[in-house]
């Protein structure tokens, strides 16, 4: 079972040490985290990237940057390297997200890009997908399939990966999609990426208005959460832990 938190660009720096800190004291605790039947990752923005870590030390959280760029080294101003990343630490890098998208003009090229890029220096992608408006069920399998494998196009073998599926009509709404409809999505892919690929085995998680209570919904239809302002209260986010334990007994 898996459970990310993204912080986007909510937390400032202070914020996100004192958060840290009283993640890495919860998951210390937290039997399910310390034995690993949960995995918990934290994707801080990067000025906060070192300071996290260090208030996370001596605890099983993983570290995730939420960018980076296709290149590792050259005349790219403001660009973040893969080599430092790994270097920094980060086990994961965050890729796709809606956001970045929408906002950055990410395509499934330059997605295909970071993706080879994240591989190439040793980093886990976390990629997001996901249809851009609610509708039928196995519309969003077929459209979210072929943006996976489209985001995979530069790898020539099967890589360690996590799909966060994150419908982009259902982020930032008070509610998050049904359970039927994220399961059904979470078994085409998985499905679909097996036949197109042979890679099995790959975690879906679910993100978009994920709150305490949805991964208990969605049960064993999903793989785990990725969270974004609902975790920013430790309290809820302790409580999202425990469900993830239940469900990973």
């Amino acid at each position: 079972m898996h459970i990310g938190v993204s912080f986007k660009m909510y937390l400032d720096r202070p914020r996100t040490r004192q958060w840290c800190a009283a993640a890495a004291e919860i998951a210390r605790r937290h039997r399910a985290v310390a034995s690993g039947a949960v995995e918990l990752s934290v994707f801080p923005t990067l000025p906060a990237m070192e300071l996290a870590m260090a208030a996370c030390a001596d605890s099983p959280i993983r570290f995730g940057a939420q960018d980076l760029f296709w290149h590792d080294r050259g005349a790219y101003t403001g660009a973040v390297s893969g080599a430092d990343l790994a270097e920094m630490g980060c086990f994961y890098a965050e890729i796709g997200h809606a956001e970045r998208r929408r906002v950055f003009g990410d395509d499934d090229t330059i997605v295909a890009r970071k993706v080879a890029a994240a591989v190439r220096n040793g980093l886990t992608p976390w990629l997001c997908i996901g249809e851009p408006e609610e509708g039928p069920v196995d519309a969003a399998t077929a459209f979210c399939l072929e943006q996976l494998m489209a985001s995979l196009a530069e790898l020539y073998e099967p890589v360690p990966l996590v799909i966060a599926y994150e419908p982009v009509w259902a982020i930032g709404q008070s509610d998050a999609a049904s359970a039927a409809h994220v399961a059904e999505v979470a078994e085409g892919l998985k499905t679909g990426l097996a036949e197109r690929t042979g890679q099995r085995d790959v975690p879906v998680v679910y993100g978009g208005s994920a709150a305490p209570g949805t991964l208990s919904e969605l049960g064993h239809g999903i793989d785990g959460l990725f969270l974004g302002r609902f975790a920013h209260d430790t309290t809820a986010f302790e409580a999202i832990l425990d469900e993830a334990a239940e469900l990973a007994n």
